[in-house]
């Protein structure tokens, strides 16, 4: 988006609307803005060739695809040059359990969230797969009872 951009009160109402109802016709969009379709249509045209809306896709039912289990996995390498990091990259995103990983500041380098079927799944994927990425010198794992708040994005 460019710097000069700022975003009005019907490009955050799109935004809100759609993050939630992706699937919404614009007409109906239009209608819940208080904005006639055309320039609704144009807006969104406009968000998405700046690059605020980068695409829809389906929300899935994780228990539905046998995928509820929920782990965090705290990683540290033994390498965190940069050849090392593009390795662990490059490997992390080859991996469908892999659900999210994000660099982390802190007291380790890598945070995964990791989605099986169950505690023996995970527990193979752990051992099988996550522990033989490139540099992986640690792991440590935090299973989810619930979640509260999971956003899709």
């Amino acid at each position: 988006m460019s710097e000069s951009r700022q975003l009005d009160r019907f490009d955050r109402k799109i935004l809100d609307i759609l993050s939630n109802e992706g699937r919404l016709p614009a007409t109906d969009l239009a209608r819940r803005i208080g904005m006639s379709k055309s320039p609704c249509q144009a807006r969104l045209k406009r968000l998405q060739d700046d690059g605020v809306i980068l695409g829809f896709r389906a929300v899935l039912d994780p228990a539905a695809l046998r995928r509820a289990h929920v782990a965090f996995v705290e990683v540290t390498l033994s390498d965190t040059r940069e050849a090392a990091l593009r390795a662990f990259n490059a490997a992390v995103r080859i991996v469908p359990e892999i659900e999210q990983c994000h660099m982390i500041a802190g007291s380790f380098d890598y945070l995964l969230k990791v989605r099986t079927e169950d505690i023996d799944s995970y527990r193979r994927v752990l051992g099988e797969v996550v522990s033989a990425l490139p540099h992986v010198e640690s792991t440590s794992t935090h299973v989810t009872m619930e979640a509260v708040k999971d956003l899709a994005f």
